[in-house]
């Protein structure tokens, strides 16, 4: 079973915390953690772009000149889409772009992203962090503490409003209850910080 250190909010370390090996000690599995990844981007888009087809565009119900004898190409509408304010052709319309996994899917790409985190040695265990009032630079030095640099994604077991409004305005750190964590924000850290009940929660639910 991996083991890692658990630390305090003054980054002293406290303990030690054997990981469940199901949940942190899988083997990566990298397709389908690609597959997360492009649904995740592919449902983050809103699909609602819209263009005017010829059929739209206001005007050109008359035909601009007769068909034969003018020397002229042929034209049967000043809203074709080769006129200018004319339509577009193939106009894109609104659409849904959502892509899904099963459940199976799902619980793999995590275990994977989770495992991958213990396997590089970025994931960071913090035990007994309280927040009792909303400050930002009581954030940054909680970060700078426990040696989390570059993107960061602390985990919290429940939504902690002192800790979401003190890190919002930190670059690159992101907070996320263990209910909203996805596979994306997993990979996309440097540092992935996460609370003791946290890990307690993510192995209840995924093991």
């Amino acid at each position: 079973m991996p083991k890692v250190s658990v630390v305090d909010m003054s980054g002293k370390v406290t303990g030690e915390l054997e990981l469940s090996e199901r949940v942190f000690g899988a083997e990566v599995n990298k397709a389908v953690l690609h597959q997360a990844v492009v649904a995740y981007l592919a449902n983050q888009r809103q699909g609602n772009q819209s263009a005017l087809t010829r059929a739209e565009v206001r005007g050109g119900g008359a035909k601009p000149w007769r068909q034969k004898g003018t020397g002229r190409a042929r034209q049967g509408s000043i809203r074709a889409p080769q006129w200018t304010h004319g339509g577009v052709a193939f106009a894109p319309k609104p659409r849904s772009y959502r892509m899904a996994l099963n459940k199976k899917q799902r619980s793999l790409a995590m275990r994977s992203a989770l495992s991958s985190k213990v396997a590089d040695g970025s994931i960071k265990v913090v035990d007994g962090a309280a927040f009792e009032e909303i400050k930002t630079k009581n954030a940054v030095a909680f970060l700078s503490a426990i040696g989390a640099g570059g993107k960061t994604l602390v985990v919290t077991p429940e939504v902690d409003a002192n800790l979401v409004l003190s890190a919002r305005n930190i670059p690159g750190v992101k907070t996320a209850p263990v209910g909203t964590l996805n596979v994306y924000d997993i990979l996309n850290c440097d540092s992935f910080v996460v609370m003791k009940d946290a890990v307690a929660k993510l192995e209840e639910v995924y093991a």
